[in-house]
């Protein structure tokens, strides 16, 4: 998107991942924000099965942030069954993202260590969380 080259922005850098129940592909969008219109449509909200991700910073070192909304508002499906997709479905989410932007990687090979957290937004307090799943180095081909 504009704004968004392979070298930078690192911090202010955002994905917006999204997919087609009919076909089964993915589309990734890199921007200077989260991509709205991918996610405005009445079906991908009501499904909300979008992953967003971010690059933050903190003390010099960058972090990767991935958000799954497991709860919610208006959605379908429990906590528990959405929670269980995306944690199956983690994997793939993040090697699409991580190699939808090796580019990045390529000019900035200390990203390939940086921390990848995933939140777990949830108003269920059992799926409400943080967990590390690794570097995107586990991820790019």
């Amino acid at each position: 998107m504009d704004g968004v080259n392979s070298r930078e922005p690192i911090a202010g850098r955002y994905y917006t991942l999204t997919h087609s129940d009919f076909s089964g592909d993915l589309f990734l969008s890199i921007g200077l924000d989260f991509d709205k219109k991918a996610v405005s449509g009445l079906y991908t909200r009501l499904m909300r099965d979008e992953v967003l991700a971010e690059w933050l910073k903190k003390d010099d070192n960058f972090s990767l942030h991935i958000y799954c909304h497991v709860s919610g508002g208006i959605i379908l499906g429990t906590a528990g069954w959405r929670y269980s997709i995306f944690k199956r479905e983690l994997p793939l989410i993040l090697r699409s993202i991580c190699n939808g932007d090796k580019e990045l990687f390529s000019e900035h090979q200390n990203l390939k260590n940086a921390v990848i957290l995933v939140h777990f937004n949830s108003k269920n307090k059992k799926y409400d969380k943080i967990e590390k799943w690794g570097t995107p180095l586990d991820y790019i081909k």
